[in-house]
């Protein structure tokens, strides 16, 4: 019996769909929050904030920035100081100069048209919280221009390291 490449078609595209919700089922260990930059114009005092909960403190965590931005943003690079405070503890900041390209080759990331997300590893390794409870972070732009132009959102990813 023959079965015409329309009928081969619908059930490739069944297939697909069934393994699609299956694996759309099972949880992701990732906690990801941005947030959008008010007119693209990032001010000094604005600072991006949100927290996460930790309960495994056996597994191990790979912690990213996540930055949105034009085509238009004037810069290679940018500074930014990013605090975490842990359950019961004070907050600790981290200067990071997070680059985001270069004229030889351009943007790093992702990019659609003249938007570009990038998504940077901030700890070398994946590392293990110490204790569990809920985090708190902050990221806020330290630049020499005030507002910092262009820049769409930023945000904080954790993943948890599958075994």
């Amino acid at each position: 019996m023959k079965i015409n490449n329309s009928l081969k078609l619908y059930f490739l595209l069944i297939a697909s769909a069934q393994a699609l919700l299956i694996s759309s089922c099972t949880q992701l260990d990732v906690f990801e929050k941005n947030t959008v930059i008010p007119k693209y114009e990032w001010q000094q005092s604005f600072i991006a904030s949100g927290n996460f909960v930790i309960r495994d403190t056996i597994s191990a965590y790979s912690t990213y920035l996540v930055l949105r931005h034009t085509d238009a943003y004037q810069y290679n690079n940018i500074w930014l100081n990013i605090a975490l405070q842990p359950p019961g503890d004070s907050l600790r900041n981290q200067k990071i100069n997070l680059v985001l390209g270069d004229d030889v080759y351009g943007w790093e990331g992702t990019g659609m048209n003249d938007i570009w997300e990038l998504r940077k590893l901030l700890s070398g390794a994946p590392r293990r919280f110490k204790q569990p409870g809920k985090y708190n972070f902050n990221i806020s732009q330290i630049m020499r221009d005030n507002p910092l132009i262009n820049i769409m959102s930023v945000g904080l990813r954790i993943e948890k390291k599958k075994d």
